[in-house]
């Protein structure tokens, strides 16, 4: 067991810098979902492939999560997480100056890499950053990074490289990641990794216990299957279907984007309450939201004022789902938070990266419209598994 100390001075400044680190990393991630057609541009390939800027660091992400917790589990994490922040800034500044599209996806896997090592160790650090009766919230506001860069990270870079150009987009997110590096190392303490592995097994033993033994567990990597792949399906083609689909000016798109993103943090804020109460009502109104936005996107094309509308909605319902599955996470496994959070950020990221394939694979084949519809059946397929037989069972 870990013996841990914390000071109350100086609590969040560290819980800050670890969001900011999270943000950055989740940025840096979603990046390319709003730059996909200038860059496709500039080194000469279809949207399609350009759309495996996301697919790639979401599959290491998901292999990397886990395999990191585990070999770093002695580790200084503070070392660590300098160690991956500082590969974060790296890819994005190679990926500025990159000049051919191979020279692109080898940053992003070095990207992938830094994603999911740095969410399996920044999810659990709560405990060891503030008092305990601060750890809820400040394990909310950590995690309140992901949801920030999914809903608003990438709709400002993107508005910002109406000026500076995607080039620009992605050197300004290195930076970012160097004064993020510069705040783990200034803000953190020495926080040195635990001796033992917890429990039979080990913690590659519990990883695979808890989905097995919980039904809820279960039903929770499955939501977060159906929602987070049909949300980025579509999602990660927002700017061809806003330009090509919706007609919206390329001048409008970046400001269209940062509404979306706006929607998406009221929405997070908004559904926050909800979700602690009943996460399982939240996130089949989640659902719903979702799929009537997606279908309806996908019927109104060339109306900018619907499409505005509709484009708020989505952001709206999509900005609430991230609380919403932690929410289900810790009512599912309140006596292993950290392992099932582990698990949801492994499906997650895995999740972000087969949206954005599959994406790719209908926009390259088919049409824009059938790009929508099928991010709108996984989340309507979403609406059966959140009342899914969830009696938890545990041996």
């Amino acid at each position: 067991m870990l013996d841990i100390q914390v000071k109350t001075e100086g609590a969040w400044a560290r819980v800050g810098a670890v969001t900011l680190g999270i943000f950055t990393v989740m940025t840096a991630e979603l990046l390319p979902v709003g730059l996909l057609t200038p860059v496709a541009a500039e080194l000469d390939v279809s949207a399609g492939t350009a759309g495996l800027m996301v697919t790639v660091p979401g599959l290491v992400a998901a292999v990397s999560a886990p395999l990191i917790a585990l070999r770093a589990a002695g580790a200084d994490r503070r070392a660590t997480l300098v160690v991956l922040m500082a590969l974060v800034a790296a890819a994005n500044l190679a990926t500025a100056a990159a000049g051919h599209f191979a020279v692109v996806l080898g940053a992003r896997v070095l990207l992938g890499v830094s994603i999911g090592g740095f969410w399996a160790l920044a999810g659990g650090l709560a405990p060891r950053l503030v008092p305990a009766p601060d750890i809820g919230r400040a394990t909310a506001v950590i995690f309140g990074g992901v949801s920030a860069a999914s809903v608003l990270g990438v709709p400002v870079a993107t508005t910002a490289a109406e000026w500076t150009g995607w080039r620009g987009a992605f050197a300004a997110v290195g930076v970012m990641a160097v004064v993020a590096t510069g705040a783990l190392v200034a803000l953190l303490p020495r926080l040195p990794g635990g001796r033992s592995a917890p429990g039979p097994g080990g913690r590659f033993g519990r990883l695979l216990r808890l989905p097995r033994d919980n039904a809820r567990v279960r039903a929770g990597l499955l939501l977060t299957l159906l929602l987070v792949t049909g949300h980025f399906l579509a999602y990660s083609f927002v700017r061809p279907v806003l330009a090509e689909h919706v007609h919206v000016s390329e001048g409008l798109v970046g400001v269209l984007l940062l509404g979306y993103g706006l929607a998406g943090v009221a929405g997070n804020f908004l559904v926050g309450p909800a979700a602690g109460r009943s996460p399982r009502r939240t996130l089949a109104v989640l659902s719903a939201g979702l799929t009537a936005a997606l279908l309806a996107l996908a019927v109104t094309g060339g109306t900018t004022p619907a499409g505005a509308a509709l484009l708020l909605l989505w952001g709206l319902a999509y900005g609430g789902v991230s609380v919403g599955l932690q929410s289900w996470f810790m009512a599912a496994a309140p006596e292993d938070v950290e392992t099932a959070t582990g698990l949801y950020a492994g499906v997650f990221c895995l999740s972000i990266a087969l949206g954005a394939l599959l994406g790719g694979l209908l926009l390259d084949a088919t049409t824009l419209v059938a790009v929508l519809c099928t991010g709108a059946a996984l989340t309507l397929a979403a609406c059966p598994a959140v009342v899914l037989p969830g009696r938890k069972h545990t041996s």
